[in-house]
C-alpha cells in the first residue's frame, strides 16, 4: 500500500506529507483548496508528463517522494529492481522520488536509485491506477482489459502456454529464415563462415595468452637495455674499485672492532652482516637474470607478429580473447548448420508443423473458454453499474479475431451504453468523466480479488452522483478496500462518511502566501466536516453528519 507521500513546493503546496493507512482513504475539502494538486503529485512521482509551470512561485524547483510498504507487492518487484539495475527495497519500503527543477532539470529515483523516466512510468503502472480526467487509466487500454477477462477466468497459466508455442515458433522462424537465401547468398555465407571459422581455428589462441605476451614482448623489445642495465648494476656490486661488496664488508670489519670494546654495539653488526648477504644474494640474482637476457631479433619478430595477429582477430571478432574464441566457435557451429541446410530445413518445417497445429488448438481454447467468461462478466459489471445509477445501462465485451501475439488470437473491446436506446461504444469513448469513473468502479468492485494494482484512485467518481447512489458508490469503494488500498476524492459526505479514514485539504494563509495543508481527521472533525459538505452548520445538517457515520458500513 503507498504509506506517505510527499510535496514539496508544487503549486499552492509548500511541504505537505500525506501518511495515508490501509482500507478507504478519502480526502475532502472546499473548491479550490488543492485537492488535485494530490493528483497531479502521484502522476508526477509515478513517471507522468510534468508541468514545470506547477513549481511554486519563488522556489526553484519541487519535489515529490512516495513511500509504499513492498511487503504485499509479490516477487515480481525484487525481479524488476534486480532487473533494471536499482537497490532493492530496505526495511520493506519502496520509495519513489522524483524532482523538476525551474531551470529544466528533471531527476527521478527509485529506493535511492538515479533512473530512467520510462523505468518509473513502468514501475509506476503496477503500483498505482488513477480513475478520473486524468491519463493514468490503465482499465482503459484493449490489453488491460483482455488481462481482466483472463484475470476474471483464472486463464494466465492457459495464456502463458500459448506465449510460450508462439515464441517457440519466431525461435524456429527466425532460424529457418537464416537458411532460406538466394544461392549466390547462400554461397557468400558459406565462404564467410568458413574463413572466419578457419581464421580463427588457425590462430590457436589461447584465452589466457594476451597478458604473457605482451610482457615477454616488452622484455625482447628492450633487450639490449636490460643487458646493459644489468651489467652497470653487476660492476656498482663487484666490478669497481671500490666496489659496494667490497666497501660492505670493510664495514663489517670496522663494525666488528666496534663491538670488540662495546657489547652494546652488536646489533649494529648484526645489521651489516644481514645487509652483507642480501648484497651477496642480489649479486647471485643480477648475474642469473644477466645470463637469461637475450637479443634475439627473431623471437622478438615472433612475438611482435603474435600480438599483431591477436589484434587484427580483436578488431574483427571481440574485444577480448575469449570473445573472439566464442565467435569461432559460433561460425563452426553455423558453418555446420548451413553445410546440412537441407536437413536442417526439412527438420525446421517439421517442427514447425507440429507447433502450429498445438498452436491452433491452444488458440482456439483459449478464445472458447473468454467467449464463456464474457457473459459472466458483463452480468458482474452491469449489476454494479445498476446500484450506481445506470439502471438500464447495457455493458458489453467485443471479443475480435486478430493476429496472434503473446495474448493469444483475440481482441477485447469494453463497451457502454449508459442509456437505453444508445448503441454501446468502446470505454474509452465515453466523454463524461462522471460516467467514466463510474464504470471503472463497478469493472473494479468485481474485480477487486484479481486485480494486481494494489493502490487505486478515485477523482470525480461522483460527479453527477447524488441520493441514494452516493450511499452506494461510499459502499462501493469501501467494499474495494477489503482487498485493494482506496484514494478517494469526493464532494458527497455519504462517500466520505463510508471511508476508513477521513482527511481534509484546507488553504491557510500565512505571511502574504497561500499554502495547502492536509490533515487527518478524528470523529467529531469528521462531523463537522461532513456538516459543511452537507451545507451548513445547521443543527439539521450536524444531525445527518453523525447518522451517516453511524450507518454500519460493515
Amino acid at each position: 500500500m503507498l504509506a506517505t507521500l510527499r510535496i514539496k513546493n508544487l503549486a499552492i503546496v509548500t511541504d505537505l506529507t500525506l501518511e495515508l493507512r490501509p482500507g478507504c482513504n478519502v480526502i475532502t475539502g472546499e473548491t479550490g483548496a488543492g485537492k488535485s494538486i494530490l493528483i497531479g503529485a502521484l502522476n508526477l512521482v509515478l513517471g507522468q508528463r510534468a508541468d514545470r509551470t506547477l513549481i511554486r512561485t519563488g522556489a526553484d524547483h519541487c519535489a515529490v517522494e512516495a513511500t509504499l510498504e513492498a511487503g504485499a507487492l509479490g516477487s515480481w518487484l525484487g525481479a524488476f529492481l534486480e532487473a533494471h539495475g536499482l537497490e532493492p527495497c530496505d526495511g520493506g519500503l519502496l520509495t519513489l522520488k522524483r524532482t523538476l527543477s525551474a531551470a529544466g532539470a528533471n531527476r527521478q529515483f527509485i529506493n535511492g536509485s538515479p533512473t530512467t523516466l520510462q523505468t518509473l512510468a513502468a514501475l509506476g503502472d503496477r503500483l498505482v491506477d488513477i480513475h478520473g480526467p486524468h491519463d493514468h487509466q490503465s482499465l482503459l487500454h484493449p490489453a488491460k482489459q483482455l488481462a481482466i477477462l483472463d484475470a476474471f477466468g483464472s486463464l494466465e497459466s492457459t495464456r502463458a502456454a500459448f506465449a510460450a508455442l508462439l515464441q517457440e515458433r519466431q525461435a524456429h522462424e527466425h532460424d529457418k529464415a537464416a537458411l532460406i537465401v538466394d544461392e549466390r547468398t547462400y554461397a557468400q555465407q558459406l565462404d564467410m563462415l568458413r574463413h572466419q571459422a578457419q581464421e580463427i581455428e588457425g590462430a590457436r589462441l589461447r584465452a589466457d595468452e594476451e597478458a604473457a605476451l605482451l610482457e615477454a614482448h616488452a622484455r625482447a623489445g628492450n633487450a639490449a637495455r636490460l643487458l646493459e642495465l644489468a651489467q652497470e648494476a653487476l660492476g656498482i656490486l663487484d666490478g669497481r674499485e671500490p666496489s659496494l661488496l667490497d666497501q660492505s664488508g670493510a664495514l663489517g670489519r670496522a663494525l666488528q672492532a666496534i663491538a670488540q670494546h662495546d657489547a652494546g654495539a652488536a646489533p649494529l653488526l648484526a645489521c651489516q652482516q644481514q645487509a652483507a648477504a642480501q648484497l651477496r644474494e642480489l649479486h647471485q640474482e643480477l648475474s642469473r637474470y644477466a645470463d637469461r637476457v637475450e637479443i634475439d631479433p627473431a623471437r622478438f619478430a615472433e612475438l611482435d607478429a603474435r600480438l599483431s595477429l591477436i589484434q587484427s582477430l580483436k578488431r574483427k571478432y571481440g574485444t577480448t580473447l575469449g570473445e573472439v574464441i566464442a565467435f569461432g566457435d559460433d561460425a563452426r557451429a553455423r558453418l555446420a548448420t548451413l553445410e546440412s541446410r537441407d536437413a536442417e530445413l526439412a527438420r525446421l518445417n517439421g517442427e514447425l508443423a507440429a507447433i502450429e497445429v498445438r498452436l491452433n488448438e491452444s488458440g482456439a481454447a483459449l478464445t472458447a473458454r473468454r467467449r464463456t467468461l464474457i457473459p459472466r462478466l458483463s452480468k458482474a459489471v452491469q449489476r454494479q453499474l445498476a446500484d450506481l445509477g445506470f439502471a438500464q445501462c447495457h455493458f458489453a465485451i467485443a471479443l475480435e479475431p486478430t493476429d496472434a501475439t503473446l495474448t493469444g488470437t483475440d481482441r477485447v473491446e469494453f463497451e457502454f451504453a449508459p442509456n437505453p436506446g444508445e448503441a454501446a461504444r468502446p470505454l474509452r469513448a465515453i466523454a463524461s468523466s462522471g460516467e467514466m469513473s463510474r464504470v471503472m468502479l463497478a469493472l473494479k468492485t468485481v474485480l477487486a480479488a484479481e486485480d494486481e494494482i494494489p493502490v487505486l484512485v478515485f477523482d470525480e467518481v461522483d460527479a453527477n452522483v447524488g441520493g441514494e447512489t452516493a450511499h452506494v458508490v461510499g459502499a462501493k469503494l469501501r467494499q474495494i478496500g477489503r482487498k485493494r488500498q482506496v484514494l478517494c476524492i469526493t464532494h458527497l459526505a455519504p462517500v466520505a462518511a463510508a471511508a476508513d479514514t477521513h482527511f481534509v485539504v484546507t488553504k491557510r494563509v500565512k505571511e502574504g502566501r497561500t499554502s495547502a495543508h492536509i490533515d487527518a481527521l478524528n470523529e467529531d472533525a469528521r462531523v463537522e466536516e461532513l456538516t459543511r459538505m452537507l451545507g451548513g452548520k445547521s443543527d439539521a445538517a450536524r444531525r445527518h453528519a453523525k447518522a451517516l457515520l453511524a450507518t454500519p458500513r460493515g
